[in-house]
């Protein structure tokens, strides 16, 4: 049975992994096991200073997925005006594909629209064709793109958009 709401894919994913599933801000505690997995997430991995900095503005919301209180992974994303834009997401390896980035990215998705939020934005590296895929799941499509915004590979950077009045917020 493949799993259809918020409910069910948190149920799963709790047997699947053996704990209990939460999702809560993230606090300064977290961020030695938040830059663990950071390091083997991206080619130049944010700094702690940089996730002390998130944290702490007004803008960002930090949140960390953890399964029976171990961060396994971890979204950040701010809010100005009807917009949100995804500064940052990933999911410690032996977690992945397992449906946490899908709930995290729904979660920021169904809290900001309730927040009055109708439009979210991201980059993501031309290269990242798992990360593209799972945002063409909730809805967002190629806009733009920067080129050579990833100084550390030359590599350019897709801009999406999507449209959070009308899309549901919990894709499969």
């Amino acid at each position: 049975m493949v799993p259809k709401t918020r409910g069910e894919k948190k149920e799963r994913l709790e047997k699947d992994l053996g704990g209990r599933f939460t999702i809560r801000k993230m606090e300064a505690y977290d961020i030695s096991d938040v830059l663990s997995i950071e390091r083997v997430s991206f080619p130049t991995p944010w700094s702690e200073n940089i996730f002390r900095e998130e944290i702490q503005s007004l803008l960002c919301r930090c949140l960390v997925a953890t399964i029976d209180d171990h961060v396994v992974g971890y979204i950040d994303f701010s809010e100005v005006w009807d917009e949100v834009h995804l500064r940052n997401i990933a999911v410690c390896p032996d977690c992945r594909n397992k449906g946490i980035a899908s709930i995290l990215l729904a979660h920021m998705m169904t809290v900001t629209a309730k927040k009055g939020a109708q439009w979210a934005t991201l980059e993501v590296r031309r290269s990242n064709i798992a990360a593209i895929k799972l945002y063409e799941k909730f809805g967002f499509v190629l806009t733009g793109v920067r080129p050579l915004y990833y100084r550390d590979t030359q590599e350019d950077a897709l801009i999406m958009w999507a449209d959070l009045t009308d899309k549901p917020r919990d894709a499969g």
